[in-house]
C-alpha cells in the first residue's frame, strides 16, 4: 500500500452473513416408516462427513441408541479414506475381524471388503461376531461401488426379532443357550490360522482357553472347536434384551439345499465346517430354526446403496446380511468399539 494512504476500513460497507446451524445443513428422517432402522441423515449441501460428525457426536449416539442404525447420504463419497476419517472423528477404536468363517480382504487400517461370498448367494442376517468373547459394538459399511442389480445389505432390529419368537422356544434357549461347533480342515472353510489370526498350535490353544472354546485336534492339521454361548443378550447401554446369536445363520438346515445335500453326502453333521446345537449338545429341531428365520424375515428391510453412502449400525441392536447381486459391487466395512461379554 503506498505511503500516506488511509489504511482504515469502513466496517459499515460489509454485510452480515448468517451462519447456518447444524440443523439447517442436514435432514434427519426415517428411511422407511417410523420406527424401522435406519434413520436417514442426509446432507442438504456440500459437507464433510468427518467434520460434521466430530461436531455432532451426542446427536449420532442418541440416534444410534434409538434407531439402531444411521444411513449417511450425500455427504460426498471418499471411499476408504473417508471411512477412516469418519471412524477417527467419532472416536471409535477399530478392531480385528476374529474367528472369521468366510473370506474377506484386509485393506489396511482395519478396513475390510465385505464378505467375499459367491455373488449369486444370499448371506443370512446376523450380528457380527456374536459368538466371540469380545465383539464390535459398532459396524460401519461404506459404498465405494454401488451395485446396479440388487446387492442390498438387508437389516433387522433384533429387539423386534426377539419379540416374534414364541415363549416356549425362547425359554428353551434361555435355559440351554446354544453351541457353535466348527471343523477346520484343508478342504473346507477358512484355515484355522487365518480364522483365529495365529501362526502355531500353541497360540491357537492359548486363544481358545481364554475365549472359553473347547478344542480337539483330530489329526495333524484338522481342528474341531465347540463354544457355548447365550442366545439372548442385554445391551450394555440401552439395557434392552436382544436376540444376539448365530443359531439360524450356522444351522445346517439354513444351508442352500444343493450345498447341504452335497456336504452331508460326504461328511457327518459333526464334520461339516459349522453347525449349531442347543447348549447341552442336543439337536436343534429344523422347525425351530425355520421359526427363527421367519422372525428375521418379518423384521427385514432393504435399501438401495448409493455411491458414497455410509451405514453405521449398533451391532447389538441391528443384524445385517447381503442380497444376491450381479455385476460390480464394492462395500467396505470396519468393526469398532470392542465390548467383552460378562454373561458367561
Amino acid at each position: 500500500m503506498p505511503e500516506g494512504r488511509d489504511r482504515s476500513i469502513d466496517l459499515r460497507s460489509f454485510k452480515r452473513t448468517p451462519i447456518k446451524s447444524s440443523a439447517e445443513l442436514i435432514r434427519i428422517g426415517p428411511l422407511f416408516k417410523e420406527g424401522l432402522p435406519p434413520v436417514l441423515v442426509e446432507a442438504l449441501e456440500s459437507l464433510n462427513l468427518a467434520t460434521w460428525a466430530e461436531n455432532n457426536l451426542p446427536l449420532i449416539e442418541d440416534l444410534l441408541k434409538k434407531h439402531g442404525g444411521i444411513l449417511f447420504r450425500k455427504f460426498g463419497g471418499e471411499g476408504q479414506e473417508g471411512m477412516q476419517r469418519f471412524v477417527t472423528a467419532t472416536r471409535m477404536e477399530v478392531m480385528n475381524y476374529m474367528e472369521g468363517a468366510t473370506p474377506r480382504k484386509a485393506l489396511g487400517g482395519n478396513v475390510y471388503t465385505s464378505t467375499e461370498f459367491p455373488s449369486e448367494q444370499m448371506i443370512a442376517l446376523h450380528n457380527e461376531n456374536s459368538y466371540v468373547m469380545s465383539w464390535p459394538m459398532k459396524v460401519c459399511f461404506g459404498c465405494v461401488v454401488e451395485p446396479v442389480d440388487r446387492g442390498e445389505t438387508p437389516i433387522a432390529d433384533v429387539r423386534e426379532v426377539l419379540k416374534r419368537i414364541t415363549p416356549s422356544v425362547r425359554r428353551r434357549f434361555e435355559e440351554k443357550g446354544y453351541m457353535l461347533a466348527r471343523t477346520f480342515s484343508q478342504h473346507l472353510g477358512l484355515p484355522w490360522k487365518e480364522s483365529f489370526k495365529v501362526s502355531s498350535k500353541d497360540e491357537l490353544e492359548n486363544y481358545c482357553r481364554k475365549a472359553r472354546i473347547e478344542f480337539e485336534w483330530t489329526d495333524e492339521d484338522r481342528l474341531k472347536t465347540k463354544q457355548v454361548r447365550p442366545a439372548i443378550a442385554t445391551h450394555p447401554w440401552t439395557h434392552e434384551q436382544v436376540w444376539f446369536n448365530h443359531i439360524a445363520f450356522w444351522h445346517v438346515s439354513s444351508l442352500e439345499k444343493g450345498l447341504r445335500e452335497q456336504l452331508l453326502a460326504s461328511y457327518s453333521p459333526d464334520e461339516i465346517p459349522y453347525n449349531t446345537y442347543y447348549g447341552d449338545g442336543s439337536l436343534i429341531e429344523d422347525g425351530v430354526v425355520e421359526e427363527l428365520r421367519q422372525a428375521y424375515d418379518s423384521e427385514t428391510v432393504k435399501f438401495t446403496w448409493k455411491r458414497g453412502d455410509l451405514l453405521l449400525l449398533d451391532n447389538m441392536l441391528v443384524a445385517h446380511g447381503r442380497s444376491p447381486y450381479s455385476g460390480p459391487r464394492k462395500i467396505i466395512v470396519t468393526l469398532a468399539q470392542a465390548y467383552t461379554r460378562t454373561d458367561i
